[in-house]
């Protein structure tokens, strides 16, 4: 009879210890797609941070006079390189719509801007690097979703603690709805 209990005991002890292993090793894996995910939304504002000088360097000589778009392009870039958190990044990136947009419905006004090739490859590469930028903000929160959503659930909550795992914030990007830009000759 001890034999049996026993093996019943060291039984109970694999499981337990093989939940935990289980417990852990998901938490973790969920930890790091969502770090993936950041950083393919990284990757994406990098490649529309490059594009920027060329496409303001294109514009500036069409537009000199239009310098408060061309200041504010520049000005989100460099507040989208110092962007840290996803809070900040997903502002940055709020920022950075927001002043390509102005500058491209400014853009509008100057027909031999919107003629120029390299204008017009510029604009086709950001409209390709925004349609990737979005695929990215949503893989990262679907990441960071189904990360929450098994930090809250049970069995997995009882291990959040001791994996060392923390919530994902949701990259919230805020919304950039704002008056369309002035243009005056």
């Amino acid at each position: 009879m001890n034999w049996t209990l026993l093996f019943i005991a060291i039984v109970v002890v694999v499981a337990l210890a093989f939940l935990v292993v289980v417990a852990l090793n998901r938490l973790r894996t969920q930890r790091v797609l969502v770090d993936e995910a950041e950083a393919g939304i990284d990757v994406q504002l990098t490649r529309r941070a490059e594009l920027i000088p060329n496409l303001v360097e294109t514009v500036r000589g069409y537009m000199g006079h239009e310098r408060a778009t061309l200041e504010a392009v520049t000005v989100a870039r460099a507040h989208a390189d110092e962007a840290g958190s996803v809070a900040e990044k997903a502002r940055a990136d709020g920022e950075m719509r927001q002043a390509l947009a102005n500058l491209f419905a400014v853009a509008e006004a100057y027909p031999d801007l919107k003629a120029s090739t390299n204008f017009s490859q510029l604009q086709t590469e950001l409209s390709r690097t925004e349609d990737q930028l979005a695929f990215a903000r949503q893989y990262y929160n679907d990441a960071a979703s189904t990360l929450n959503r098994t930090m809250v659930t049970i069995p997995w909550s009882f291990f959040v603690g001791m994996s060392g795992v923390e919530k994902a914030a949701f990259y919230d990007a805020p919304d950039t709805n704002t008056a369309p830009p002035q243009v005056s000759f």
